[in-house]
This record gives structure tokens, sequence and C-alpha cells, in this order.
């Protein structure tokens, strides 16, 4: 895996940064492709239903689970 990549992200109003592997990155931009949104709108998603969990171990969690669901079709 890659070194980490920060991208800032507006979440209900306040910005932040989020430091993820490319691979991960290109996960979520797959999967916010699929879904006809933006990748700030998946994140987004993600974010609300995180809970305790820290916003990018919520993200890379996500992305495993799109990994093993598979290529929607």
């Amino acid at each position: 895996m890659g070194s980490l990549k920060k991208r800032s992200i507006n979440l209900a109003g306040h910005a932040t940064s989020l430091a993820l592997e490319p691979e991960f990155w290109a996960v979520l931009q797959a999967a916010a492709a699929a879904d006809a949104i933006s990748i700030a709108g998946l994140i987004q998603r993600i974010d609300a239903g995180r809970g305790a969990r820290p916003l990018a171990s919520a993200c890379r969690v996500f992305a495993l689970h799109c990994n093993a669901a598979g290529p929607k079709g």
C-alpha cells in the first residue's frame, strides 16, 4: 500500500481532513460513482453511521465491505 493521501472534507459544516491510502480512496471513489454521488457525499453517509469509530477507520471498513461484496451489477 502507498503512503497516506489527505483530502479535505466538509462534514456537517465543519472542515476536516481525512488521510487514507490511495487504494482505499480508489474504492471509495468507485463506490461514490456507483451511487452517483460525490466522494464527499459518500463520506458524509459513512460519517453518519460510524458511531464511536474514527472516521478513517470507518472509511477503511466501508471499503473492505465494498470489496467483499464485489462489483455492483
